[in-house]
């Protein structure tokens, strides 16, 4: 018998004592003493046959237990110092016992998405009136930018459609005059993946407050020090980018941080803005161990929050964190009522998200909904730069709450109607009039955007039938318009909202602008990353084409960062070894080291 045929006959003996050395079997004698009432046969083994068809009958078992498996080449190499141990040795060695005993780092992943589904098509002649919030968050386009540049596909969940068109700027044109503190731009033009089809865009932008105009700000960071913020991209990344924002700091501001990990502390109580060398001393001592007790760090942080409260100031909590809290209250909606109980003292909450692998989304992004704030992904330093420097008085400064749009379509131009995205701000159509209800923040200079997708009437386009004995609400007076947009917010320190009324007129544009291209770009990408059923096969590759015809004026490479990300998914979902397996979100394998970032 030749050496190669002897060393293959020993891998499988090799793989059974790495899964008894594991933990992960056992051998017929103590599954016995573990169970009396159900013994299992008896499996003897006296060669190395024999061995390798007990593998086969134990590895169905302890599928759903076993690790992660290292890399191919880390893999190959210990099988086959293990076998080689083997035919040389008749004892058992468990040679693999030790790098299997434990996951590979970032090889389990355990990334926690609520799962929402997409709006349905409405038909105008039964359902109206469309009601949802205004959204400011971006954190879940930056988060699926991490996915794709690291080669794998989101999963559905984690793509929210207005978060990924709210990332970019549409150059709306800013409100005259800080009486209304934000202007409303409309636009209504065919869609690009279906000529039955339009688009209506609305667009809200903010008015524009100058760094140095922004009132003083009451800042506390609270920071999530525990183990597992112990990674490049989690800890290492919040800092430098937390030393991005120090140098912005003035005497007026005040900044604090609070940690947490198996407790809460303060790493730094408040301070002068301008105390630079010590703020930078308090973030560079920072450091990660321990488990997670976010509950005890929020209230500890809200407590620094408001014992320095600067009345007409900016007075915010910035968490930044994985979302991996695992220690004290855990439950989403316990602490969703603690923030809901900490906003009414006038302190708002902005999460910061990091990392990957145990990343929760879920909470980051419930927590800042919940306390008046926006949720921002942070996959870079320039990402860093961009929330906490460059768009500053926008992640800061709150112009308008409680921001709510209402729409109520006409049946005689409208046969239906889809709004793209929001289905975590949607609202009942009373609630629009309840100025008790929660609605969306909008800060200084920010630019949010809402698209329908419409099939107007005499189109063939539909999606839905129509009711056979319905009422039909076409006979109206005012046919010329559209829709009729309704909007209302609140100045910061009032509980009286403001209305805002006006028709939206029911003719086309020949072509739609620029601005509205690329904006039904980034919603058909969010679309086809979610299945693309409302695509009508539009597909990632005109999509591309789509955004890279509309890219205009780009000095930050933003837009040309976005094409290329729709060439990866591209790639991804038509060619890569990814197609066709389980998306990113999942426990399941990731080879460590892809990263084009």
């Amino acid at each position: 018998m030749s050496a190669q045929t002897l060393l293959l006959r020993a891998l499988p003996v090799a793989l059974a004592v790495a899964l008894v050395g594991c933990g992960l079997s056992r051998p017929a004698s103590d599954e016995s003493a573990a169970t009396p009432t159900s013994a299992p046969p008896k499996v003897e083994t006296h060669s190395r046959d024999d061995a390798a068809r007990r593998v086969t009958t134990v590895a169905p078992q302890v599928a759903r237990s076993l690790p992660p498996a290292p890399p191919p080449a880390i893999l190959a190499e210990a099988r086959l110092a293990g076998a080689m141990k083997v035919s040389r040795n008749a004892a058992p060695m468990p040679m693999l016992a030790a790098p299997m005993a434990q996951p590979w780092p970032g090889a389990v992943n355990t990334e926690h998405y609520t799962h929402r589904d997409s709006n349905p098509v409405q038909l105008a002649s039964e359902q109206p009136v469309s009601t949802f919030g205004l959204d400011v968050d971006t954190g879940s386009y930056t988060n699926v930018r991490r996915m794709l540049e690291a080669g794998q596909l989101p999963p559905a969940d984690s793509v929210r459609a207005e978060e990924f068109i709210n990332y970019f700027d549409y150059g709306y044109a800013p409100p005259a005059d800080r009486a209304q503190p934000f202007s409303v731009t409309t636009e209504l033009a065919p869609a690009p993946w279906n000529p039955g089809r339009e688009l209506l865009l609305i667009g809200v932008q903010g008015y524009r407050v100058p760094a140095s105009a922004i009132p003083a700000a009451n800042l506390v960071f609270l920071i999530d020090t525990s183990g597992s913020m112990d990674e490049p991209d989690k800890l290492p990344l919040l800092k430098a980018s937390l030393k991005q924002l120090v140098t912005r700091l003035r005497r007026q501001d005040r900044v604090a941080i609070v940690t947490y990990a198996g407790s809460a502390g303060v790493a730094l109580p408040s301070t002068a803005g301008d105390q630079h060398a010590t703020i930078d001393a308090a973030i560079d001592s920072l450091g990660a161990n321990g488990s997670t007790n976010g509950d005890a760090g929020i209230d500890l942080a809200y407590a620094q929050a408001e014992q320095g409260f600067i009345p007409g100031g900016v007075n915010r909590v910035i968490l930044a964190t994985d979302g991996d809290f695992n220690v004290g209250t855990v439950s989403e909606e316990a602490l969703k009522t603690k923030i809901e109980d900490h906003r009414k003292s006038g302190v708002a909450l902005t999460t910061l998200g990091f990392g990957e692998g145990n990343y929760n989304d879920a909470m980051a992004v419930m927590l800042a909904d919940a306390g008046n704030g926006s949720h921002h992904y942070i996959d870079s330093l320039q990402e860093g730069r961009r929330v906490l420097v460059d768009e500053l008085s926008a992640t800061l400064l709150t112009i308008a709450k409680d921001v709510k749009v209402q729409v109520e379509f006409n049946p005689a131009q409208v046969k239906e109607y889809r709004l793209i995205g929001y289905e975590k701000r949607q609202l009942k159509r009373e609630d629009f009039n309840n100025d008790a209800v929660d609605a969306g923040d909008i800060g200084a200079g920010a630019n949010v955007t809402a698209i329908y997708e419409i099939t107007p009437a005499g189109s063939d386009a539909t999606r839905v039938d129509p009711l056979r004995y319905g009422k039909h609400a076409a006979r109206t007076d005012r046919s010329g318009e559209l829709a009729f947009l309704r909007l209302r917010y609140k100045l910061p320190g009032h509980d009286a909202s403001t209305l805002i009324e006006r028709p939206i007129a029911a003719t086309p544009a020949r072509e739609a602008s620029a601005r509205l291209r690329f904006a039904a770009s980034v919603a058909a990408f969010a679309d086809a990353l979610r299945g693309g059923r409302y695509l009508d096969g539009y597909d990632y590759a005109r999509i591309a084409a789509l955004a890279r015809d509309a890219r205009g004026d780009d000095p930050d490479g933003y837009r040309a960062g976005f094409v290329q990300l729709v060439n990866l998914a591209d790639g991804l979902s038509t060619h890569s070894a990814n197609a066709g397996k389980p998306p990113l979100g999942g426990p399941m394998p990731i080879a460590p080291g892809i990263g084009l970032r």
